[in-house]
């Protein structure tokens, strides 16, 4: 638990589910109040808004589409109504569409890509216009990939995405740094989620995935929530423009880990 984060208030988007849900509730439980976006599963948002008031923390569900200018604002306006101040930005909200490339939409390019990259820059420029207008060493994190590294066929848009956050991320922290403005990202890798679930359902594709990752098994959200904790936390006070990734050893080239090749 990390004692400087009691009393912090942080946006957290697409907190309903997964990642972001346990997000939510980890900075709940460390005394925190939280804004926790969500799209359309509003019950998912509230009950991870009761583990963080059952926990000492405070939290407010908002609907905001976070690909909009509108909806990034209402975020930070009703982190200012309910709570008074915005500490700690989490650009989590995301999305993926398998596809062969030659045979994707540019609808469906656009669809990943407002989420996944627009929606970042849109809540990263919001957070960051608040706390220099107001004089806050802020934190921002966003949500990555371990595919900001990893090619990932059929999966164009979204390792775009990713590619791109990771160069935004270290852009900004970079530009902010003087103003104590820290911005990292987590890259995750094969976590347990509901966008996940339908794949793991399948035990040939989970073994597949686990025979993917050094450390042989699938990573959970707490454990990613907890990485996030330590990034929002001054215990991180001298670490910006990182990709932490969170991933059992995912990106460390685990075809090779048998000492082959």
């Amino acid at each position: 638990m990390y004692n400087d984060l009691k009393d912090k208030v942080a946006v957290v988007t697409g907190g309903s589910k997964g990642i972001g849900n346990a997000i939510s509730e980890r900075f709940g439980k460390e005394g925190m109040s939280v804004v926790i976006n969500y799209n359309s599963d509003r019950k998912g948002a509230e009950d991870a808004a009761k583990v963080v008031s059952d926990n000492g923390g405070k939290a407010f569900v908002l609907q905001a589409d976070i690909s909009t200018e509108e909806g990034a604002n209402s975020l930070l306006n009703a982190a200012i109504e309910q709570f008074g101040n915005l500490d700690v930005w989490v650009n989590n909200a995301g999305m993926e569409i398998k596809s062969p490339t030659h045979e994707l939409s540019l609808d469906d390019w656009n669809k990943v890509t407002s989420i996944d990259q627009t929606g970042v820059f849109l809540g990263a420029k919001t957070a960051l216009k608040y706390f220099k207008d107001n004089n806050i060493k802020g934190n921002i994190i966003n949500m990555s990939s371990v595919h900001e590294q990893i090619p990932w066929p059929t999966f164009a848009s979204y390792a775009a995405a990713k590619g791109g956050v990771k160069l935004f991320t270290q852009t900004i922290a970079m530009e902010y740094a003087k103003d104590g403005i820290r911005v990292n990202s987590i890259g995750p890798g094969a976590i347990n989620t509901p966008i996940n679930a339908k794949k793991f359902a399948d035990k040939a594709q989970y073994d597949k995935t686990v025979s993917m990752v050094p450390m042989d098994r699938i990573g959970t959200p707490e454990e990613v929530a907890a990485g996030a904790a330590w990034l929002a936390s001054d215990e991180s006070s001298y670490v910006t423009g990182i990709t932490l990734f969170i991933d059992g050893g995912m990106t460390l080239y685990p075809a090779f880990k048998d000492g082959e090749g």
